[in-house]
Protein backbone atom coordinates (compact mmCIF):
# COMPACT_ATOMS: atom_id res chain seq x y z
CA UNK A 1 0.00 0.00 0.00
CA UNK A 2 2.90 2.32 0.82
CA UNK A 3 4.69 1.56 -2.67
CA UNK A 4 1.47 2.44 -4.23
CA UNK A 5 0.88 5.82 -2.79
CA UNK A 6 4.34 6.72 -3.13
CA UNK A 7 4.41 5.76 -7.04
CA UNK A 8 0.55 7.66 -6.95
CA UNK A 9 2.79 10.53 -5.94
CA UNK A 10 5.46 10.63 -8.27
CA UNK A 11 3.60 10.56 -10.85
CA UNK A 12 1.08 12.93 -10.02
CA UNK A 13 4.63 15.24 -9.59
CA UNK A 14 5.79 14.10 -13.18
CA UNK A 15 2.64 14.56 -14.66
CA UNK A 16 2.67 17.97 -13.08
CA UNK A 17 5.83 19.06 -14.23
CA UNK A 18 5.35 17.99 -17.51
CA UNK A 19 2.45 20.03 -18.06
CA UNK A 20 4.29 23.67 -16.13
CA UNK A 21 6.64 22.35 -19.48
CA UNK A 22 4.30 22.26 -22.08
CA UNK A 23 2.69 25.26 -21.21
CA UNK A 24 6.08 27.30 -21.37
CA UNK A 25 6.82 25.09 -24.40
CA UNK A 26 3.41 26.14 -26.16
CA UNK A 27 3.39 29.49 -25.29
CA UNK A 28 3.93 32.07 -28.19
CA UNK A 29 7.59 34.10 -27.95
CA UNK A 30 6.59 37.41 -29.32
CA UNK A 31 8.91 40.82 -30.34
CA UNK A 32 7.83 43.78 -31.68
CA UNK A 33 10.95 46.02 -33.40
CA UNK A 34 10.82 50.02 -34.92
CA UNK A 35 13.93 51.57 -36.61
CA UNK A 36 13.90 54.50 -34.12
CA UNK A 37 13.37 54.90 -30.36
CA UNK A 38 10.20 54.74 -28.41
CA UNK A 39 6.97 57.55 -28.02
CA UNK A 40 3.52 57.14 -26.72
CA UNK A 41 2.45 55.12 -30.01
CA UNK A 42 4.74 52.31 -29.71
CA UNK A 43 4.17 51.92 -26.41
CA UNK A 44 0.74 51.73 -26.53
CA UNK A 45 1.28 49.12 -29.09
CA UNK A 46 3.48 46.77 -26.32
CA UNK A 47 0.76 47.52 -23.74
CA UNK A 48 -1.60 45.89 -26.26
CA UNK A 49 -0.28 43.19 -26.86
CA UNK A 50 0.12 41.85 -23.55
CA UNK A 51 -3.50 41.50 -23.57
CA UNK A 52 -3.81 42.84 -20.14
CA UNK A 53 -5.24 46.03 -17.46
CA UNK A 54 -2.45 47.92 -17.01
CA UNK A 55 0.56 45.88 -17.40
CA UNK A 56 3.79 46.03 -15.97
CA UNK A 57 6.64 47.55 -18.54
CA UNK A 58 10.01 47.26 -17.74
CA UNK A 59 12.10 49.76 -19.68
CA UNK A 60 16.02 48.96 -20.57
CA UNK A 61 18.14 51.67 -20.96
CA UNK A 62 21.25 50.23 -20.43
CA UNK A 63 22.15 51.32 -24.14
CA UNK A 64 21.88 55.08 -23.21
CA UNK A 65 23.98 54.37 -19.84
CA UNK A 66 21.08 54.60 -17.53
CA UNK A 67 20.66 58.20 -18.95
CA UNK A 68 18.71 60.21 -16.12
CA UNK A 69 17.01 62.22 -18.64
CA UNK A 70 16.54 59.59 -21.09
CA UNK A 71 14.71 57.44 -18.05
CA UNK A 72 12.72 60.78 -17.24
CA UNK A 73 11.45 60.72 -21.12
CA UNK A 74 10.25 57.15 -20.33
CA UNK A 75 7.91 58.10 -17.22
CA UNK A 76 6.52 61.10 -19.01
CA UNK A 77 5.61 59.43 -21.80
CA UNK A 78 3.96 56.31 -19.83
CA UNK A 79 2.24 58.97 -17.59
CA UNK A 80 -1.18 59.13 -18.98
CA UNK A 81 -0.81 55.20 -21.01
CA UNK A 82 -2.68 52.45 -19.19
CA UNK A 83 0.25 50.69 -17.58
CA UNK A 84 2.55 50.33 -14.75
CA UNK A 85 5.93 51.66 -15.90
CA UNK A 86 9.74 49.96 -14.25
CA UNK A 87 13.44 50.86 -15.32
CA UNK A 88 16.03 48.22 -15.47
CA UNK A 89 19.46 50.03 -13.83
CA UNK A 90 22.66 48.49 -14.91
CA UNK A 91 24.83 51.03 -13.65
CA UNK A 92 24.08 50.76 -9.92
CA UNK A 93 26.03 49.88 -6.78
CA UNK A 94 24.87 46.95 -4.94
CA UNK A 95 22.54 47.13 -1.82
CA UNK A 96 20.45 44.48 -0.23
CA UNK A 97 17.06 46.14 -0.52
CA UNK A 98 17.40 45.57 -4.44
CA UNK A 99 15.72 42.95 -6.55
CA UNK A 100 18.27 40.72 -8.61
CA UNK A 101 18.02 41.24 -12.41
CA UNK A 102 16.43 38.38 -13.01
CA UNK A 103 13.58 39.13 -10.63
CA UNK A 104 13.02 42.36 -12.18
CA UNK A 105 12.58 40.75 -15.39
CA UNK A 106 10.77 38.14 -14.69
CA UNK A 107 8.13 40.33 -12.85
CA UNK A 108 7.29 42.12 -15.72
CA UNK A 109 4.43 41.02 -18.90
CA UNK A 110 6.47 43.29 -21.34
CA UNK A 111 9.86 44.72 -21.80
CA UNK A 112 11.42 48.11 -24.22
CA UNK A 113 14.69 48.26 -24.57
CA UNK A 114 16.05 51.57 -25.33
CA UNK A 115 18.36 53.06 -27.61
CA UNK A 116 21.78 53.93 -27.90
CA UNK A 117 25.19 52.03 -28.48
CA UNK A 118 24.05 48.75 -28.90
CA UNK A 119 27.79 47.28 -28.46
CA UNK A 120 28.17 48.70 -25.45
CA UNK A 121 24.97 47.32 -24.03
CA UNK A 122 24.93 43.64 -25.35
CA UNK A 123 28.61 43.90 -23.56
CA UNK A 124 27.10 44.50 -20.17
CA UNK A 125 24.39 42.21 -20.47
CA UNK A 126 26.74 39.21 -21.34
CA UNK A 127 28.90 40.44 -17.99
CA UNK A 128 26.05 40.46 -15.89
CA UNK A 129 23.94 37.61 -17.27
CA UNK A 130 20.89 39.83 -18.60
CA UNK A 131 21.33 38.30 -21.75
CA UNK A 132 20.42 34.80 -20.30
CA UNK A 133 17.22 36.00 -18.20
CA UNK A 134 16.07 38.17 -21.77
CA UNK A 135 15.88 34.40 -23.11
CA UNK A 136 14.66 33.03 -20.32
CA UNK A 137 11.07 35.99 -20.44
CA UNK A 138 11.64 35.12 -24.17
CA UNK A 139 10.73 31.80 -23.83
CA UNK A 140 7.82 32.18 -21.27
CA UNK A 141 6.03 34.47 -23.52
CA UNK A 142 7.07 37.94 -22.24
CA UNK A 143 7.03 40.38 -24.70
CA UNK A 144 9.92 41.77 -26.11
CA UNK A 145 10.45 45.24 -27.90
CA UNK A 146 12.75 47.78 -28.61
CA UNK A 147 13.99 50.50 -30.89
CA UNK A 148 17.38 51.04 -32.82
CA UNK A 149 20.00 49.46 -29.91
CA UNK A 150 16.55 47.71 -28.50
CA UNK A 151 15.74 46.46 -32.07
CA UNK A 152 18.84 45.28 -33.48
CA UNK A 153 20.05 43.12 -30.48
CA UNK A 154 17.45 40.69 -30.79
CA UNK A 155 18.45 39.60 -34.29
CA UNK A 156 21.82 37.65 -35.41
CA UNK A 157 23.29 40.99 -36.27
CA UNK A 158 23.27 44.27 -38.38
CA UNK A 159 24.73 47.60 -38.85
CA UNK A 160 25.57 50.02 -36.10
CA UNK A 161 27.03 52.97 -35.19
CA UNK A 162 28.90 52.26 -31.97
CA UNK A 163 31.97 52.42 -33.07
CA UNK A 164 34.16 55.39 -33.99
CA UNK A 165 34.11 56.86 -37.01
CA UNK A 166 31.91 54.79 -39.30
CA UNK A 167 29.03 52.26 -39.39
CA UNK A 168 30.31 48.72 -38.66
CA UNK A 169 28.68 45.52 -37.72
CA UNK A 170 27.38 43.71 -34.69
CA UNK A 171 26.53 40.60 -33.42
CA UNK A 172 23.16 40.49 -31.71
CA UNK A 173 21.48 37.90 -29.14
CA UNK A 174 19.69 36.19 -31.92
CA UNK A 175 16.69 35.83 -30.79
CA UNK A 176 15.25 36.26 -34.45
CA UNK A 177 16.88 34.38 -37.20
CA UNK A 178 17.34 37.48 -39.90
CA UNK A 179 19.77 40.45 -39.96
CA UNK A 180 18.47 43.91 -39.50
CA UNK A 181 18.60 47.60 -39.98
CA UNK A 182 17.29 50.35 -37.86
CA UNK A 183 16.80 54.00 -39.01
CA UNK A 184 16.41 52.56 -42.43
CA UNK A 185 15.90 56.23 -44.16
CA UNK A 186 17.39 58.42 -41.96
CA UNK A 187 21.24 57.84 -42.51
CA UNK A 188 22.31 57.79 -46.21
CA UNK A 189 24.88 55.12 -44.93
CA UNK A 190 22.74 52.75 -43.85
CA UNK A 191 20.92 50.85 -46.92
CA UNK A 192 23.88 50.54 -49.10
CA UNK A 193 26.25 49.10 -46.21
CA UNK A 194 23.04 46.83 -45.55
CA UNK A 195 22.85 45.90 -48.81
CA UNK A 196 26.08 45.39 -49.48
CA UNK A 197 26.64 43.34 -46.79
CA UNK A 198 23.46 40.76 -47.70
CA UNK A 199 24.92 40.31 -51.01
CA UNK A 200 28.15 39.86 -49.96
CA UNK A 201 27.00 37.26 -47.54
CA UNK A 202 28.60 39.38 -44.67
CA UNK A 203 24.58 38.79 -42.99
CA UNK A 204 21.48 37.36 -43.81
CA UNK A 205 18.87 38.02 -45.37
CA UNK A 206 16.66 40.53 -43.14
CA UNK A 207 14.56 43.41 -41.84
CA UNK A 208 14.44 46.56 -42.12
CA UNK A 209 12.43 49.34 -40.18
CA UNK A 210 12.45 53.38 -40.88
CA UNK A 211 11.82 55.24 -37.57
CA UNK A 212 8.13 55.04 -37.16
CA UNK A 213 7.71 52.20 -38.94
CA UNK A 214 8.08 48.25 -37.13
CA UNK A 215 7.15 44.27 -37.41
CA UNK A 216 5.75 42.15 -34.99
CA UNK A 217 7.28 38.47 -34.55
CA UNK A 218 5.18 35.90 -33.43
CA UNK A 219 7.56 32.64 -32.27
CA UNK A 220 10.46 34.24 -34.97
CA UNK A 221 7.64 35.02 -38.03
CA UNK A 222 6.80 38.41 -38.79
CA UNK A 223 3.17 38.73 -38.58
CA UNK A 224 2.31 42.08 -39.11
CA UNK A 225 3.96 45.80 -40.44
CA UNK A 226 2.60 48.28 -38.52
CA UNK A 227 3.75 52.26 -38.96
CA UNK A 228 2.79 55.72 -37.42
CA UNK A 229 2.24 57.26 -41.01
CA UNK A 230 2.62 56.82 -44.57
CA UNK A 231 6.35 58.05 -45.06
CA UNK A 232 7.98 55.53 -43.04
CA UNK A 233 7.92 51.45 -43.87
CA UNK A 234 9.63 48.13 -43.46
CA UNK A 235 11.32 46.20 -45.76
CA UNK A 236 12.18 42.58 -46.14
CA UNK A 237 16.05 42.55 -48.14
CA UNK A 238 16.81 39.42 -49.04
CA UNK A 239 19.62 38.09 -52.70
CA UNK A 240 17.56 36.74 -55.68
CA UNK A 241 19.63 35.95 -58.66
CA UNK A 242 22.87 37.32 -57.26
CA UNK A 243 21.02 40.83 -57.06
CA UNK A 244 20.09 42.63 -54.06
CA UNK A 245 16.07 42.49 -53.53
CA UNK A 246 14.16 45.03 -51.44
CA UNK A 247 10.18 44.41 -50.56
CA UNK A 248 8.16 46.81 -49.18
CA UNK A 249 5.84 45.66 -46.88
CA UNK A 250 2.54 46.93 -46.63
CA UNK A 251 1.94 48.56 -43.20
CA UNK A 252 -0.99 48.71 -40.89
CA UNK A 253 -1.51 52.70 -39.97
CA UNK A 254 -1.05 52.90 -35.95
CA UNK A 255 -2.06 56.02 -33.39
CA UNK A 256 -1.85 56.13 -29.97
Amino acid sequence: MKLMVTTLILSLFVSTATFGQEAVKNVDKTIFVYGGDFNKVFINYVIGLTKKPNPKILFIPTGAADNANYINNWYSNCAELPLIPYVLRTFINSSPTQKTFEEQILECDAIIVGGGNTLNMLAIWKAQGIDTVLRKAYERGIILAGGSAGSLCWFMGGSTDSRPKELTFVEGLSFLNYSHSPHYHKEAARRPLYHNAILTGKLKSGYACDDKAGLLFINGVVTKSVSQNIDNNNYFVSVIAGKIKEELLSAEIIKE
